[in-house]
């Protein structure tokens, strides 16, 4: 077995926008070791598996001195030292961060194209797929169980299938090292399982991997030790135990009784459910393609004011399309009929979506834009991404309103980029806050957030809908609804049917 890479930070430090992202920390990994690593939103945990990755320089303490930055990372394999050009081939990051850039840039690679690209650690491929990749990509595939969407391409693909093609991609160098960030975040139970039998296999290799997680549940199984940061500090270092676990699991449970979100005195909390009131949304006999593919059939569908609706189904059954209908972003094909209360037909779409707050990980993915937080927030007002013109007083009032509201005031000059994602997430909420939205669609709303931040937004919510605004709720786990959902509807084989909730 050939010698595997240890790695090894003295005193690293890490600034970003201004502020410390980590300070001192020092860490020795060594072959064979799987590694949880655990914070809050914030705590700087993407950005030390960028660290590790060489995707992120050390701040020296002195700027004018490199050589003091590449002292306090140090790689090794089989005794000797490696450069960082040397070692970063031997680490592959995943991560939701990752998947979106795809998204963004719209790089629609076939997936055996995909995957061949972790052969050279490029994110397009540059030359030509010799027959050798060819093998190589076709033994991964088959491992993950993707043979069957080789051909098919990446952004066609549903959430949990581009995970796993990731996945796929990192694998096919066989690094000595996975870096994976909140691997598991937005996948069904279905995917968490095929990405479980995966990464068990890649263990029995020999493969190490540092896992970032929130919950219990997305500690990578065979993990054994963990690293818990604070505010870019190393808090402690660990065996998994058990009693973590369940530590973990209690926390992600907890009732939304305390929260770090600032209340203001005119929400009021939910008390018994309202009477329906006018139908505000009508689907009669739609259905709903996608790039050419058939994602709902024959949908008959009525939302009231009064009702508020949590979505399930796996990945792939179509949530995140409901929800872009409802929005406008997506349109019944002919025959059927979507109406919109105060709507009628020939009304512009953008009339419509003043009254419409979406949060959504393909919203998220669109922001990593260059402007800041308060023109993200204050871009609500207009539906658009960014501000065409220059924000108005009002404006600016308005966003820095909810920005203090969800405490993300001090970030108002930070670009999206500066934020870790569970800090970008709340900023999308209040952006939706900030249109005066009396419809809220959430699309997995509580990715990527801790479980202080989750029952923070789940109190806000509860406050939200005791103000008569609407929630539709598209999530895979009902631990991540707030109290006050009245009804279920479940999406599956492109049917949708109402459920007892």
């Amino acid at each position: 077995m050939r010698p595997r890479l240890s790695i090894a930070l003295h005193a690293v430090s890490v600034r970003r926008g201004g502020k410390w992202a980590l300070r001192d920390v020092s860490w020795q990994l060594e072959p064979g070791e799987r590694w949880a690593l655990l914070g809050e939103n914030g705590a700087g945990k993407t950005q030390l598996l960028k660290l590790l990755s060489g995707a992120v320089w050390p701040t020296p303490a002195d700027s004018r001195d490199a050589t003091a930055a590449r002292a306090a990372r140090i790689y090794r394999r089989g005794g000797e030292q490696l450069e960082l050009i040397e070692a970063k081939p031997l680490m592959a990051y995943i991560g939701g961060e990752l998947q979106d850039k795809y998204a963004r840039y719209g790089w629609n690679l076939p997936v055996h194209a995909l995957v061949a690209t972790g052969l050279h650690g490029t994110d397009l491929l540059m030359n030509p797929i010799t027959a050798h990749d060819a093998a190589q990509v076709a033994k991964v595939l088959n491992r993950c169980g993707l043979r069957r969407y080789a051909r098919r391409e990446f952004l066609t693909l549903s959430y949990g299938e581009k995970r796993l093609a990731l996945l796929a991609r990192a694998l096919v160098q066989d690094p000595d090292w996975l870096l994976l960030d909140e691997l598991y975040n937005g996948l069904d139970r279905h995917y968490r399982r095929r990405i479980d039998a995966v990464l068990d296999a890649a263990r029995r290799r020999g493969t190490s991997w540092v896992a970032t997680a929130h919950r219990a549940m997305d500690v990578p199984r065979g993990t054994r030790l963990v690293l818990s940061l604070a505010a870019g500090l190393v808090r402690s270092r660990e065996r998994l135990s058990r009693a973590l676990l369940q530590q973990l699991t209690r926390r992600a449970a907890e009732p939304p009784r305390v929260h770090t979100f600032r209340a203001r005195p005119n929400l009021k909390a939910p008390g018994r459910k309202d009477r329906a009131g006018p139908v505000l949304v009508a689907l009669s006999d739609v259905d709903l393609y996608v790039e050419y593919r058939a994602v709902l059939k024959h949908v008959n569908w009525r939302l009231r004011r009064g009702e508020h609706w949590a979505v399930f189904g796996a990945n792939g059954a179509g949530k995140s399309s409901f929800l872009k209908l409802l929005y406008g972003d997506l349109a019944p094909a002919l025959g059927g009929q979507i109406l919109r209360a105060g709507c009628p037909p020939g009304t512009h779409i953008s009339e419509w979506k003043r009254r419409v707050g979406l949060v959504s990980p393909e919203l998220q993915t669109t922001y990593l834009v260059e402007l800041s937080l308060l023109e993200l927030v204050a871009s609500a007002r207009y539906s658009s991404i960014g501000l065409a013109d220059e924000m108005t007083r009002s404006d600016e009032r308005n966003a820095r309103k909810w920005l203090e509201f969800f405490e993300l005031l001090p970030f108002a000059k930070r670009r999206p980029r500066e934020l870790s994602y569970g800090q970008l997430r709340r900023a999308l909420i209040a952006r939706a806050m900030a249109a005066d939205a009396r419809i809220l669609l959430l699309d997995e709303p509580l990715t990527g957030l801790d479980p202080g931040q989750r029952a923070g937004m789940k109190r806000l919510l509860q406050r939200l809908m005791g103000r008569r605004v609407t929630v539709v709720a598209a999530v895979h786990h009902a631990e991540d609804l707030p109290r006050g959902i009245t009804h279920s509807l479940h999406l599956h084989n492109r049917r949708a049917t109402v459920t007892d909730f």
